[in-house]
């Protein structure tokens, strides 16, 4: 088993401990492989259209005090945001491994897009989980999943979020494991997921590195991304690992504040234990029962995170902050106002951070991972502004 320090492994029933580890044999293989590679980046070039810009916001910037701020427009990929990174790695590992069905969970319905655009891309048949929760906050992306050939299959169970819907698809692949592939949207689950998933999303950082470099003349002094599970973060932190001068932020959803319980604070909130078959910080009651998350973001309401990111805080190398929904909602309609940008709400969730950076005056340069656009997010944030 794969472990990051304490955090991480393979912790499932007896029926998937068999294809988890010939993925990871797979995955390994693949990864070691330049034909896979030049697959993967030839398709992230010419369908994804990477590099993804990394944009100086001058308005923005304008309108705060001795500062700059970096956008990294993963919003601008294909399907508008980071998740195609993983979907086309996944899939092109499901194709070595002969499988013929994707499935896939999916909260903000991001991943689940991607998964059905890859899916319509590489002829695959594809079912997408998803809580019926989401499936109303999500209307436009449920859409989309579903013109793009995907069967959404809503899931009642718990909150009704992204939880329920990966303990259900966890449930489902249980039945399916001989011609299916599980395709995880974040760098949480059982190994082999966590590491797999952030070599796929870890050509965010890598661009931004040399972008820096080359637009702004130096690395960025901080580097700042929400977190839910953390596949945009760990994206473009690990780039950024070994380069001490940079400080580098997740922002987890402190959704109605923490101290009335209604958020989504893994991290900062949290204790060690086991979910979706990995240790992690999760969001726990005083029986060791999983509390239900809750975030204005569908893609931030989930009660962990991943390994990797817990490693991160216990080794002092990733300071890890919360943002409420006032926050991320105020950050969304500055970053509209300034520079004509609509965010998803959890990019939103790193804005408002960075805002809130530019008090230290250490930070000149600061890089925001954008880590998809807020279209899928209109309809909802629309009816909580009328409401306010």
């Amino acid at each position: 088993m794969s472990f990051f320090g304490d955090y991480g492994g393979l912790y499932v029933g007896e029926t998937l401990v068999t294809p988890l580890l010939e993925l990871k044999q797979a995955a390994q293989n693949a990864l070691q492989d330049d034909t896979f590679w030049s697959e993967y980046n030839e398709l992230l070039r010419q369908y994804v259209g990477r590099p993804s810009p990394c944009y100086f916001a001058q308005r923005l910037s304008g309108s705060l005090s001795n500062v700059k701020i970096w956008l990294k427009r993963e919003d601008l990929n294909h399907t508008g945001a980071h998740k195609i990174n993983n979907t086309i790695g996944q899939a092109l590992l499901a194709k070595r491994m002969n499988k013929h069905r994707l499935i896939a969970e999916t909260g903000a319905g991001q991943h689940g897009v991607a998964t059905a655009t890859v899916a319509a891309l590489m002829g695959y048949e594809c079912k997408v989980f998803m809580g019926e929760e989401d499936i109303r906050r999500q209307q436009p992306n449920v859409q989309r999943m579903k013109l793009l050939g995907a069967e959404v299959i809503p899931v009642s169970s718990g909150s009704a979020t992204l939880k329920d819907a990966m303990n259900e698809t966890l449930r489902y692949w249980s039945d399916v494991v001989d011609d299916t592939f599980y395709v995880v949207g974040t760098v949480a689950g059982p190994d082999p997921y966590p590491w797999m998933v952030r070599e796929f999303q870890k050509v965010i950082g890598a661009e931004s590195r040399c972008q820096m470099l080359e637009n702004a003349g130096v690395l960025p002094d901080c580097v700042i991304a929400a977190v839910g599970g953390g596949s945009n973060a760990i994206g473009i932190f690990y780039s950024f690992l070994s380069d001490d001068a940079v400080e580098l932020v997740g922002v987890e959803a402190a959704g109605r504040g923490l101290d009335s319980g209604e958020h989504a604070a893994s991290i900062t909130a949290g204790r060690v234990g086991i979910l979706h078959g990995a240790k992690s910080m999760l969001l726990q009651d005083e029986n060791g029962q999983i509390r239900e998350a809750y975030s204005i973001s569908a893609g931030l309401d989930y009660p962990g995170v991943g390994p990797e990111h817990a490693f991160l805080r216990d080794a002092g190398r990733v300071r890890y902050e919360t943002i409420t929904d006032k926050e991320a909602l105020e950050a969304f309609k500055q970053l509209c106002k300034f520079e004509g940008i609509i965010p998803a709400l959890e990019s939103s969730h790193a804005l408002a951070q960075a805002f809130k950076e530019v008090k230290n005056e250490k930070n000149r340069n600061i890089l925001i991972c954008l880590s998809g656009r807020g279209d899928k997010d209109l309809q909802h944030v629309q009816k909580i502004l009328k409401n306010l």
